[in-house]
């Protein structure tokens, strides 16, 4: 080999193995592709620790929750519809997962006392003032998923018409199954 092949070679072996490195680094640094996300909800960081307002004997838990207000809307109740179907939804996976509506003194009492009635939905009683301390000035008028050890993770917004709640149900029900997938505990 003469010395114009060996130049050539090293040229080609440097360009193959450090030119797509190179790339990578500066597509890393200047954002030129979207970062892979997979969950349709809002991830909340930092999580929010709601064990304050939890039984301490309850078994752990993957958990829907949604904060009753004191008037229940139309986005209240598709919220409420959301929670209970995305519950049911799971099938055998149902058992793993806890719907819970948190209801406070200002909460609005027919809707409280329906759901005490409904098997499904878990009614957490608690005072505004432990709403406040989980949730630290976060909005509650939404749909939350909390983790086994009671960590709100991710947050979904309220929608006012019928269809988008349903449709907005199948992006919790997609969260909460790869959440399931991937979690052995609950």
């Amino acid at each position: 080999m003469n010395n114009t092949s060996n130049k050539r070679l090293i040229i080609t072996l440097a360009v193959v193995f450090i030119l797509p490195v190179v790339l990578a680094k500066l597509a890393l640094d200047n954002n030129w592709f979207n970062k892979a996300a997979t969950n349709k909800g809002e991830l909340l960081s930092p999580t929010l620790d709601m064990s304050a307002i939890q039984d301490k004997a309850a078994e752990p838990k993957w958990q829907l929750v949604y904060v009753l207000p004191s008037q229940c809307s139309i986005e209240c109740e598709n919220a409420l519809y959301s929670v209970e179907q995305v519950w049911t939804a799971l099938g055998k996976e149902h058992d793993r997962v806890r719907a819970t509506v948190i209801s406070t003194p200002d909460s609005d009492p027919s809707v409280a006392r329906r759901l005490n009635e409904h098997s499904a939905v878990k009614l957490l009683k608690t005072n505004a003032e432990s709403v406040n301390n989980v949730f630290k000035g976060e909005p509650v008028n939404a749909i939350f998923i909390a983790d086994t050890l009671n960590n709100v993770i991710l947050r979904y917004p309220l929608q006012v018409e019928q269809q988008q709640a349903i449709l907005h149900s199948r992006d919790i029900l997609s969260d909460l199954r790869k959440l399931l997938k991937l979690s052995r505990i609950g």
